[in-house]
């Protein structure tokens, strides 16, 4: 039986007509049914009531042209259940007109239609008024000759509704959760478009270039600033971080993103040298599945000309600053010399004058050190290694920082430091001791320790510097020897910083032949080592 249901989803532009075809079709099962069966008994044997199985096939003919002319969909659907009921009365006079053929047969159709379509009361009507049909034209024929005559039959009917209505309900309710789970899934559809459009927004309001990576390598999300990106050729003309060297079609960042390279802040210049470029700065990451299956990736596009043309502007003004600044001083510490080769001056002023000079020409180197950091590359430092006692010269730069530590509640531990012979330029190492040290000091957050240790081996000193203020963040340790990068803590704790001690630094240690590192952690302090050898570069012991 096909089940005379409306479904219960909505929203479709064209009319429902379920409940029409499921009529049209049972009727017309059914009336082929009869219709083969009284065609057989008129052929193969002999009519006994023509007239009463006639009328029987007449009203069977009818009712199958009610079904396929009534709007079914348009009225009330218990009265489609008038055409199984119309289908056991024609069966009665079928069977009535030829009672030897066994005819009662065919109720089993309308009465699993009624099970189907009308729920409890359709079982119980089917059933029953199959079987009340049963037992009355079984007593027309002269009654019950055993009693299995008299349950089988109603008993077979009464079964096939069952069956019928268990596997309607069945179906109802399978239906439903379809319906259900459609409906479910037309809502999370929905939510995926509007999030779709939202991200599509976001993106699109963004100034920077944000591509999305398929595994294959196509892309399948573009912002509108990267368009914007492309149409001045992002993946044209390209010259590398220098400026001059030109990058390979097969060397840009949209190449090696679909090569699976993941990259950060690789910057690179859009267009020939000239005013009208662009500086760019590109990160690539790649994407992974739940499973760790990579699924593609990410590529995010900045222009960052307008940072780059104020990076070059402050470093022109800081070396045009400590140019000018050099003169003056220059002629400050010869005007001191004068003073100092002039025997009447007294032994108080002559120690003034010399700590004058000292400073002042402490203040020319760092002046140099500044110039040399701020100009391209990493500077080049005026190195001038001795043999010296690392040791002695951690003391001095430990004595000058004491008064600012203990003003602050910390305590600079120097037990750990021993004697260690190297060939090095005290005054340079001592910027760098000064440094380490000092911004331990600064970026404490007070009442502490700081530890510095020296030690050697056969090959080379030690240096430690190690505190327990409040520690590096990850992703500032990477970044923090770049110049002029200053980390969150560092911006609110020392605001007056340039941003170039460690850059500094570090450049002086490599001077020496040397390394310098860090180890940190947010909360537990950091430590910084820096690695000296005790010989000159290239000079064999």
């Amino acid at each position: 039986m096909i089940p005379a249901v409306t479904p219960g989803r909505t929203g479709s532009v064209r009319p429902d007509r379920t409940r029409e075809r499921a009529t049209a079709v049972n009727q017309l099962l059914l009336a082929a049914a009869c219709l083969v069966a009284s065609g057989l008994i008129v052929v193969l044997d002999n009519v006994q009531d023509g007239q009463t199985l006639f009328f029987g096939v007449l009203v069977v003919f009818a009712l199958t042209v009610a079904a396929l002319i009534v709007p079914w969909n348009r009225i009330h659907p218990r009265w489609v259940s008038l055409v199984p009921v119309g289908d056991l009365i024609a069966i009665f006079f079928l069977q009535v007109g030829q009672p030897a053929a066994q005819l009662w047969l065919l109720w089993m159709v309308p009465a699993t239609w009624l099970a189907t379509i009308g729920g409890w009361k359709g079982l119980v009507v089917g059933a029953a008024g199959s079987s009340a049909l049963y037992w009355i034209v079984t007593l027309l024929e002269g009654g019950f000759t055993t009693a299995v005559q008299i349950v089988l039959g109603p008993l077979a009917l009464t079964m096939a509704a069952v069956v019928a209505f268990v596997a309607a309900r069945r179906s109802a309710a399978q239906r439903a959760l379809l319906d259900e789970q459609a409906e479910y899934l037309d809502h999370a559809v929905e939510r995926a478009r509007r999030q779709e459009d939202a991200v599509s927004e976001l993106l699109d309001a963004v100034d920077f270039g944000v591509v999305r990576i398929g595994a294959d390598g196509a892309i399948s999300i573009e912002n509108d600033a990267h368009a914007r990106l492309s149409a001045g050729g992002i993946d044209g003309e390209l010259f590398g971080a220098d400026g001059e060297t030109p990058i390979s079609a097969i060397d840009t960042p949209l190449a090696r993103a679909r090569r699976g390279e993941t990259f950060d802040n690789a910057l690179h210049w859009q267009g020939p040298p000239g005013e009208n470029r662009r500086a760019l700065q590109s990160t690539a990451r790649r994407l992974l599945d739940v499973d760790g299956t990579d699924v593609g990736a990410i590529l995010v596009t900045r222009d960052v000309t307008a940072e780059r043309m104020a990076e070059s502007m402050r470093d022109e003004l800081v070396a045009s600053v400590s140019h000018e600044l050099r003169t003056p001083l220059t002629s400050v510490l010869g005007h001191i010399d004068l003073a100092l080769e002039d025997a009447g001056v007294g032994p108080q002023t002559r120690r003034s004058l010399e700590i004058a000079e000292r400073n002042a020409s402490r203040l020319l180197v760092i002046i140099g050190d500044v110039l040399a950091a701020t100009a391209d590359g990493p500077g080049r430092f005026d190195v001038r290694p001795v043999e010296e006692d690392l040791a002695r010269v951690v003391f001095a730069s430990v004595e000058a920082l004491e008064p600012k530590a203990e003003s602050r509640g910390i305590r600079i531990d120097t037990t750990g430091v021993e004697s260690a012979l190297a060939v090095i330029d005290a005054h340079r190492i001592r910027q760098v001791v000064d440094n380490l040290v000092g911004n331990a000091v600064a970026y404490h957050s007070g009442d502490g320790l700081i530890e510095v240790g020296v030690t050697s081996d056969d090959q080379h000193a030690w240096l430690v510097v190690r505190d327990d203020g409040p520690g590096i963040t990850a992703d500032a340790l990477p970044r923090l020897f770049e110049r002029r990068f200053r980390g969150a803590t560092g911006q609110s704790m020392r605001p007056q910083g340039n941003g170039l001690g460690l850059t500094i630094s570090r450049d002086l240690v490599r001077a020496h032949g040397g390394e310098i590192s860090v180890q940190s952690e947010p909360g537990s302090g950091a430590t910084f080592v820096v690695r000296l050898p005790l010989r000159r570069p290239g000079v064999n012991p």
